[in-house]
C-alpha cells in the first residue's frame, strides 16, 4: 500500500517538475482548427484584382476592390470577436410561515361509561376530556445573491465551418505570456454572416452557443489553485 501512494506522488509530481524554472509552452498552431480550416479552405481566394463589370468604370464588385466586402463568409476567413461582458446580477429573497393548532375532545356523558371507568383512573384522570392536543411551529428564511462580472476583450476568430443554411462556425484562441504566466482565451460559438459588421467584427451577443473561456497557466495559477489532495479530501471528508 505504501508503494502504490509513493508511485501516486510520483506520477503526479512530475508534470509538474517539467514546469520548474521555465515558462509555460505556447499551444503548437500546426494542431489547431484554425489551422486544419485554412489547409484545407474549399476554393482559394485569388488576391489577383477583379476586372471592372462596366469596362468604363473604375471600381468593381470583387472583394479585392476597394468598396468590396470583406467579411468573413467562407471557411478559413478570419473576422473579429468583439467581447464586453459588463453583467450584475442581485436576488434577494425573505420567507416566513407560521402555524398553530389546538384540538380537543371530551366523553362527558356516554351511557354512563364514564363515571363507571372513573374511579379506575389514577387520581385526576377522567374520560370527560378524552383527547387533547396542541401544535405549532414556525419557519423563516433569507437568501441573497450579488454578482458583478466585467471582461473586455477582442480575439481574432477562424471560420472553421460553413453549414447547410448557411451559419458559420467559428473558433478563435488567442495566448499571452508574461514572464512565467501564461493568459489564454478561447471562443467558439455561431454566427449568421448578415450580423458581422462591415468592419469585419461580430460581437459576443451574436453568436449562438457561445463558449468564452478566460484563464490561465503557470506559476501564479499554480499557486492560487488547491492542491489535488486537498481538492479529494473536500469531497471525501463528511465533516
Amino acid at each position: 500500500m505504501r508503494a502504490c501512494l509513493i508511485v501516486l506522488f510520483l506520477v503526479a509530481a512530475c508534470g509538474r517538475i517539467d514546469d520548474v524554472g521555465r515558462a509555460p509552452d505556447f499551444t503548437p498552431m500546426m494542431d489547431t482548427d484554425e489551422y486544419y480550416a485554412m489547409v484545407t479552405r474549399p476554393l482559394p481566394v485569388s488576391l489577383e484584382p477583379e476586372r471592372p463589370i462596366d469596362p468604363s468604370s473604375l471600381w468593381n464588385g470583387g472583394r479585392t476592390s476597394l468598396l468590396g466586402d470583406r467579411r468573413a463568409m467562407t471557411q478559413g476567413d478570419i473576422l473579429t470577436v468583439v467581447i464586453e461582458i459588463d453583467d450584475s446580477a442581485e436576488i434577494s429573497n425573505s420567507t416566513a410561515r407560521s402555524r398553530s393548532g389546538s384540538e380537543s375532545m371530551g366523553i362527558a356523558e356516554l351511557f354512563g361509561i364514564p363515571q363507571r371507568i372513573d374511579p379506575q383512573l389514577p387520581d385526576g384522570a377522567t374520560l370527560g376530556n378524552a383527547v387533547s392536543a396542541d401544535s405549532s411551529s414556525s419557519s423563516s428564511g433569507d437568501g441573497s445573491v450579488r454578482r458583478n462580472e466585467k471582461l473586455t476583450l477582442r480575439v481574432a476568430a477562424t471560420v472553421t465551418g460553413v453549414l447547410p443554411n448557411g451559419i458559420l462556425q467559428i473558433v478563435g484562441g488567442q495566448e499571452v505570456r508574461v514572464n512565467f504566466e501564461l493568459r489564454e482565451l478561447l471562443v467558439t460559438g455561431y454566427v449568421r454572416p448578415q450580423d458581422i459588421s462591415r468592419q469585419n467584427e461580430i460581437t459576443y451577443d451574436k453568436i449562438a452557443s457561445a463558449r468564452i473561456s478566460y484563464g490561465g497557466r503557470g506559476q501564479i495559477t499554480d499557486v492560487q489553485q488547491p492542491r489535488w489532495g486537498q481538492q479529494i479530501a473536500d469531497i471525501v471528508l463528511p465533516f
